[in-house]
């Protein structure tokens, strides 16, 4: 689980069929599941297994993530820009917690 909404960099304005580059920090432990508690116990896996990022409903980027990734995953993707719209991004833990954060992108 999250401790705290995910840090999400978009550029302040954009113009319409420009790249821009979006970056995404999530505040999570990513617990691989191989470690042990102080008494002994397998401390079960809670990792962030799915991002993805929609623009208008159209998928723009996607990514599945394995026990490797270290804590507090960054994310970073370019993607063009149709027209004004949001942005949805979506983080799938183990934990069965589901994020969405939506930005408005503002296009010029």
């Amino acid at each position: 689980m999250m401790k705290k909404p995910p840090r999400i960099k978009v550029p302040e304005t954009v113009n319409a069929g420009e790249i821009i580059e979006i970056k995404t920090l999530a505040t999570h432990i990513m617990e691989t599941g191989n470690r042990k508690d102080a008494a002994g116990d397998i401390i079960p896996r809670d990792i962030i297994h799915t991002f993805t990022a929609s623009f208008e409903g159209e998928d723009v980027f996607s990514a599945t993530l394995g026990s490797g990734i270290a804590a507090n995953p960054y994310i970073a993707f370019f993607m063009r820009v149709p027209g004004p719209g949001t942005l949805t991004l979506t983080w799938l833990d183990d934990g069965g917690t589901t994020t969405v954060e939506k930005v408005p992108l503002n296009v010029s």
